[in-house]
């Protein structure tokens, strides 16, 4: 009788187990360097291509005409947020060629980051045994090809998005805001990840977020011409979904599901019945307790819901969330018995969601 009684205390107060134990302890030097080498790898691999860094270049083109004294919304295919705009002047001062070779390695390195983030969410090192599967399947994961590719802004999600759930699960609310604020500056992604200072009652928090997002936002728009241009042209553009130029590349349901012959409406009802199930999953996981500091996983469903049902919603969107939910295997807590279907589910979309459409990508942009 104590066995069973031992292991569920183990289960709900998410201490490892076995296979935890076995993920986490210290791979091999052969292994570990076997690891980068294929993640280095793939990241340059776009250096094969004539031409690379085509969603880079959209953000570099708008930061070049801010300079030379035009308003970065005339180009239509530049959709993001001011405060891109800025961040994006140092690259003004480097070569199409220096840019050709940087924006690959840079965009692997902040995606490895961002994973060595997530292990750590967890209190996993980064010579763990599941540190080198993680850089081993993020090297051969679709959307991560994709992304390196494009130099997709992205990028910087994948980096905040951990980086905020280790550091709220710290009890560094304040700060994981305004990581959120910022990185929603940039591209807003993680804008669903401000319900979770909701759920969390983190109201400092979340003035963080919005605080760092707005003040971004304005300052930025202040000091470019003909600001409103965002607001007349490409936010309408956004809520529309984007134009046949992209949507082709948009994975999420309610543009997936037609091409597979669902009904337009058909398909937006399934995906809002599958976004409202895992808000309930997101909602049922804070309610439930568990291990300390797991608003993670709240965090991930909620991001997970917005993919669902958002438009446009691209693949490379996948490496904001999988490598938390991987790094989340070395856990058993409570949310095993009452959403671990939900969690199996969940992981397999993400790694799934779009399959086949990424090998498109490396024709031609998306804007996003």
């Amino acid at each position: 009788m104590s066995a069973p009684s031992n292991a569920s205390s183990n289960a709900s107060s998410g201490r490892p187990d076995g296979l935890g134990r076995l993920l986490r302890a210290r791979a091999s030097w052969p292994v570990l360097t076997a690891a980068v080498l294929l993640f280095a790898l793939s990241s340059i691999r776009p250096y094969a291509k004539d031409r690379i860094g085509i969603d880079n270049a959209v953000v570099v083109r708008a930061a070049r005409a801010l300079l030379e004294g035009g308003s970065p919304y005339a180009d239509r295919r530049f959709l993001y947020l001011p405060g891109a705009v800025f961040a994006a002047l140092p690259q003004t001062v480097l070569s199409e060629r220096v840019l050709f070779y940087a924006v690959p390695v840079v965009t692997g390195v902040l995606v490895a980051v961002g994973a060595v983030l997530a292990l750590r969410i967890f209190g996993v090192r980064a010579d763990s045994r599941l540190a080198a599967a993680v850089a081993v399947g993020i090297a051969l994961f679709l959307p991560f090809h994709s992304l390196v590719f494009l130099g997709n802004w992205t990028a910087a999600s994948v980096v905040a998005f951990p980086a905020a759930l280790l550091l709220a699960r710290r009890g560094r609310w304040s700060a994981a805001g305004a990581v959120v604020g910022a990185a929603i500056a940039l591209k807003p992604i993680l804008v669903p990840l401000l319900l979770l200072f909701v759920l969390a009652r983190r109201w400092r928090a979340l003035g963080w977020a919005v605080g760092v997002l707005v003040g971004v936002s304005l300052a930025a728009a202040s000091a470019m011409p003909r600001p409103g241009l965002f607001l007349t042209r490409t936010l309408p553009f956004l809520l529309h979904g984007q134009d046949a130029y992209a949507r082709p590349y948009d994975a999420a349901w309610p543009s997936v599901l037609p091409r597979l012959g669902v009904p337009q409406s058909l398909a937006f009802a399934l995906a809002v019945l599958a976004a409202v199930a895992v808000l309930y999953c997101a909602g049922l996981r804070w309610r439930g307790g568990g291990e300390p500091g797991s608003g993670w996983w709240s965090g991930a469903l909620l991001m997970l819901a917005a993919f669902v049902v958002s438009r446009p919603s691209f693949l490379n969107y996948a490496l904001v969330v999988v490598p938390s939910l991987v790094a989340s295997v070395v856990v058993r807590g409570r949310w095993c018995g009452r959403c671990g279907s939900g969690c199996r589910w969940c992981r397999s979309w993400a790694g799934c969601r779009g399959r086949g459409w990424t090998r498109r990508s490396g024709t031609r942009s998306r804007t996003s």
